[in-house]
């Protein structure tokens, strides 16, 4: 299972990656292996602002739809529109191309909540 260390993780197998206050988000390699075969993606609006918690994107798999949510509270400023098209990235390249959306975060003492790859690896196992 690929745990990048740079990134900082949710315990429902979303990703954020941070460079001073905007980021990148996605789901885990182990959220797209366990869905399978990725099929639909419903992406946020730019300019969305979406609370801590609160259902950022929606995506459909083979197996099952399940809500990504936002690990922080965050103002969307991007969304990989390309996953509208090729949902699949998602399987292929969950860290890289597979991104759903770019973010400002709005408070970012929240992301001291969030988890490091070695916090985040025993919720892979099993």
């Amino acid at each position: 299972m690929n745990i990048p260390a740079d990134l900082k993780y949710s315990n429902q197998h979303e990703w954020i990656k941070l460079d001073g206050n905007t980021g990148t988000i996605g789901v885990s390699d182990f959220a797209q292996h366990s869905l399978s075969d990725i099929t639909f993606v419903e992406l946020p609006q730019a300019g969305d602002t979406i609370a801590k918690g609160a259902e950022l994107a929606a995506i459909e798999s083979c197996k099952a739809a399940v809500s990504v949510y936002a690990l922080v509270g965050v103002t969307v400023t991007e969304v990989n529109e390309e996953l509208e098209d090729d949902p699949a990235m998602i399987n292929t390249d969950p860290y890289g191309a597979g991104w759903i959306c770019k973010v400002t975060v709005e408070d970012e003492s929240q992301v001291a909540e969030l988890l490091s790859a070695e916090q985040y690896a025993p919720l892979c196992q099993g």
